[in-house]
């Protein structure tokens, strides 16, 4: 199992696991599998406990969640150990939860980031997506565990790169959090695309006719209560987005069957602006013009295009101290 080295040593920069299947345990200390099914087909990652994850001491609960890592942490493999079996329904891969995690390093044991630091208000939990590609240390932690489960993970070096350090992270899942806005509903603008919802929330745009504006519009389609997205955040969000020259939707996470996260200083400027300074449980309707948008990258197939996203933002995290720029 390999993953991409950390840029900073933060869940931001954890990626993609090399994933295999999951194999099934019944003792507390394993792995649970999901009930009614076959682990095999339902998990992507086959993280057992070992001595390395069981030696990790895990205390107290999210938001409160600490642990003492011994010094030296040598796993052979990424080792999973459910420390506390939680009551709630089997987590999957594509699920977004609130819950808290820490990360230490395995040579000295030290705490090298809490969630507790990064989250957006004084709840001290933050929103994680056990998603294999953007944040597939939370798939090893936490699918095929009950929620409300805490898992102490070990990981070795190697999975990193050549010469990277052992890793230690513990986690815990405490809700379920909403896929789609939840904010009070607004009045629509007149001249911007309208928004039809489906059953499960995932939009249907239809664009005015007409030219195209040449700067950004944004209208709030809901407004949430939550907490209120700053720059170089990482938000969560679901969206769709549609070309304004024929109507055609050219990417969704709708139809990808799960939410995204992004943050916000790495997107186009016109969806940068779309996300600081809305609040959670917020849907966004907005325009974006070429030179908001694609429009300095040449050879890019939307280069040209003014764009329409529908955002739905579910979650925001603040980004680690010195890491905005």
């Amino acid at each position: 199992m390999r993953l991409r080295p950390f840029a900073v040593l933060s869940v931001f920069a954890v990626s993609a696991l090399a994933l295999a299947g999951c194999a099934s345990g019944d003792e507390p200390t394993e792995s649970p599998s999901p009930s009614g099914g076959d682990a095999s087909s339902q998990c992507l990652v086959d993280a057992q406990p070992g001595d390395a994850s069981n030696s990790i001491d895990v205390t107290g609960s999210a938001p409160d969640l600490t642990a003492t890592v011994p010094a030296n942490l040598e796993p052979a493999d990424i080792e999973r150990t459910i420390t506390t079996t939680g009551d709630g329904e089997d987590l999957a891969a594509g699920d977004l939860v609130s819950g808290s995690y820490s990360i230490y390093d395995g040579a000295t044991g030290d705490l090298l980031e809490s969630s507790a630091d990064t989250s957006p208000d004084d709840s001290g939990l933050v929103p994680m997506l056990l998603d294999p590609q953007q944040y597939s240390v939370f798939v090893a932690a936490l699918e095929c565990a009950p929620l409300g489960s805490t898992a102490a993970l070990a990981i070795p070096g190697s999975a990193f790169g050549e010469g990277r350090s052992t890793v230690a992270i513990v986690a815990e899942g405490v809700e379920k959090l909403p896929t789609r806005a939840n904010g009070a509903e607004q009045a629509p603008v007149d001249g911007m695309p309208t928004v039809e919802l489906a059953e499960d929330g995932a939009p249907t745009v239809t664009l005015p006719g007409g030219d195209a504006p040449t700067e950004v519009q944004l209208a709030n389609l809901q407004v949430g209560d939550g907490a209120t997205v700053e720059t170089g955040d990482m938000a969560f969000v679901n969206y769709t987005g549609v070309k304004w020259s024929d109507g055609t939707v050219f990417d969704s996470s709708w139809d990808r069957g799960q939410p995204t996260a992004f943050p916000t200083n790495g997107v186009v400027a016109g969806f940068q602006q779309a996300l600081e300074g809305q609040t959670v449980g917020s849907q966004v309707l907005v325009v974006i013009p070429p030179a908001a948008g694609y429009g300095a990258s040449e050879g890019n197939e939307l280069q040209n295009e003014t764009l329409v996203f529908v955002v739905d933002i579910l979650g925001v995290q603040r980004a680690p101290e010195g890491t905005v720029g």
